[in-house]
C-alpha cells in the first residue's frame, strides 16, 4: 500500500509557457540576440546536457551558486549574441522566478486533492533552486504538497542515490510504500526503483496515477 507520493516538479506537475525555447527567444531578441527559436532550441538541448556532463564528473553534488552558474553558463551558450549576456541571464533568472512562466498541469489539483483526502502524503522532489517554493506558493496546490524537497537546498541533484534516500528520510516512510511519480526514465523513474521505490512516469496524462493498482 502506498503511504507517501512524490511528484517531480518540470514536466510533472509544472510546465513552462509558451516554451523555454520560445521565452528565451524574445527575451534575447530585447538583448540584441537574433537566435530564432528553432536555434534556441537546439542550443539549449546542446547546453543542457553540457551542464549535465559537469555535474556527473562532481557526482551530482550542487547547492543555490551551482545551480544559478549552470543556468548563466546555459544562457551565454544558448543566447551567445545577446549583450550583456550577465543583463539578459538576470532577466531569464527573474522571469522564470514567477507563476506566470509555469502552467500547472490540468489534472494536478484534483489529483492531488483526491490523495490528500485519502489520507496518502505528498511531496515535490525537485532538480531546481530556491525560486520553486516562490512559484509553488502561487498555485492551489501548495498546501497540498510536504515537504518540499530541492536539489540545491540538500546539495544533491537527481540522479544521484543521495538525493532519492534523502527524499525517504525526510518522509520517513519505509521506501516500498513510496510512490516517486515523474516524467524522466533517467532523472526519475530508475533511480527510485533502485532506491526501493514503487516508480511510475506520466506522459502528459497526471491522472494515469489514479488507476494504478497499488495505490
Amino acid at each position: 500500500m502506498i503511504r507517501a507520493i512524490v511528484y517531480d516538479a518540470v514536466g510533472t506537475l509544472l510546465h513552462v509557457v509558451p516554451s523555454v525555447a520560445e521565452i528565451y527567444a524574445a527575451v534575447g531578441q530585447r538583448y540584441g540576440s537574433r537566435r530564432s527559436v528553432e536555434e534556441v532550441r537546439r542550443r539549449f538541448v546542446s547546453a543542457y546536457a553540457a551542464q549535465d556532463r559537469i555535474d556527473a564528473l562532481a557526482e551530482w553534488r550542487t547547492d543555490e551558486a551551482r545551480e544559478r552558474q549552470r543556468w548563466l553558463d546555459i544562457v551565454t551558450e544558448v543566447l551567445d549574441d545577446a549583450l550583456p549576456p550577465t543583463t539578459c541571464f538576470e532577466t531569464l533568472w527573474a522571469r522564470f522566478s514567477h507563476a506566470d512562466a509555469w502552467r500547472l498541469d490540468a489534472d494536478a489539483e484534483s489529483v492531488l486533492r483526491d490523495f490528500h483526502a485519502r489520507g496518502i502524503r505528498q511531496a515535490i522532489a525537485s532538480n531546481f533552486d530556491q525560486r520553486l517554493r516562490g512559484i509553488l506558493a502561487e498555485t492551489p496546490i501548495h498546501a497540498l504538497i510536504d515537504p518540499v524537497i530541492i536539489s540545491s537546498e540538500i546539495g544533491w541533484r537527481k540522479p544521484s542515490p543521495q538525493f532519492f534516500a534523502h527524499v525517504i528520510q525526510a518522509l520517513d516512510v519505509p521506501a516500498d510504500e513510496i510512490l516517486f511519480v515523474g516524467d524522466d526514465r533517467v532523472n526519475d523513474y530508475e533511480p527510485a526503483l533502485r532506491a526501493g521505490m514503487r516508480a511510475t512516469l506520466v506522459g502528459g496524462n497526471l491522472r494515469e496515477v489514479m488507476n494504478l493498482e497499488f495505490v
